[in-house]
């Protein structure tokens, strides 16, 4: 791609994410998600590749579809409540909608099955763009219509979220799976604990991206996209392999690591509010995703490279 067409696209997507963001208006909010999708498309399909072309395609057609609910959702509510405004989300029905569309762009349970083929097809600096930069605009939407959304619709899809998360990253010997799956375990977080304590949602995905953007980045610098691959990164950069060892292990919650944090708070919140087998169901299922950390990280530190 030529300089002036990267400037365009760049612009484009980073535009996109601050108008959805800063507008008070569905209109404004699904133009700047439109054009966010519509700029990201060509880097995604850059890799001349046949993957390259279905990722594209399987990421047009899931976004497509969720810009149709949206523009659906906020028009019935114009025409209940006669506001556009996005604090003005009072009819059910519409509110249902948008949180499942949103749900749909940010690739939470059960709309996920898009992000783990989407993020194989692509290179691992797109994985890192649709991973990070591309839930900030749905994640600011939902944390504005976070009071009107049933906390049960939340909850429920938060947890589902997780157990989507952990139970399919174990079978996984691609890298790049292997952190859609973590994506969508860390969504079921931020979506469950949106019901209660919208703020913590917001700390809980920021912390994901700053964890999950060096491990990407280094994945990036060392070529690594197998398990296979990161048996022998030891060789090459010792010092690059045991940070993307101790990364992952934050990630996954670990409690002396940063990534267990946002994660005691929620325990802690849904604790306060009575909610304690929910709390439990939440730790089982961190469980299943601690484990194929876990192996990740074994297969780094404990197994010496042929």
């Amino acid at each position: 791609i030529n300089p002036t067409s990267i400037t365009i696209i760049t612009l484009s997507i980073i535009m996109g994410t601050i108008m959805t963001m800063s507008s008070s208006n569905w209109l404004m909010a699904w133009i700047g998600l439109e054009l966010n999708m519509l700029a990201i498309l060509p880097i995604i399909s850059k890799p001349k590749t046949t993957r390259a072309s279905e990722a594209t395609i399987k990421y047009f057609l899931t976004q497509a579809i969720a810009s149709a609910m949206m523009l659906l959702s906020s028009t019935t509510n114009a025409w209940q409540t006669g506001s556009w405004d996005i604090l003005e989300l009072k009819n059910k029905f519409s509110t249902t909608i948008m949180t499942l569309s949103l749900m749909m762009k940010m690739g939470a349970a059960p709309i996920h099955f898009w992000l783990p083929e989407v993020l194989q097809g692509t290179t691992l600096q797109t994985a890192l763009l649709i991973t990070t930069w591309q839930k900030l605009a749905p994640i600011s939407l939902m944390y504005m219509i976070s009071n009107n959304i049933q906390p049960a619709l939340l909850m429920s899809a938060g947890i589902l979220s997780m157990i989507v998360g952990g139970l399919g990253g174990i079978n996984q010997t691609q890298l790049r799976k292997t952190m859609a799956y973590s994506s969508i375990n860390n969504l079921g977080w931020t979506i469950m604990i949106m019901a209660l304590s919208p703020n913590l949602a917001v700390m809980n995905i920021f912390i994901y991206m700053i964890m999950t953007t060096p491990i990407f980045l280094m994945m990036t610098s060392t070529s690594t996209k197998t398990l296979q691959n990161l048996t022998t990164t030891w060789t090459t950069s010792t010092a690059t392999t045991l940070s993307i060892a101790l990364l992952m292990l934050s990630t996954s919650g670990l409690p002396p690591f940063t990534g267990f944090l946002p994660k005691m708070l929620a325990l802690n919140e849904l604790i306060t509010q009575k909610l304690t087998t929910l709390a439990t169901l939440a730790i089982m299922t961190s469980l299943a995703s601690l484990l194929f950390y876990l192996r990740i990280t074994y297969l780094i530190m404990v197994l010496t490279s042929p």
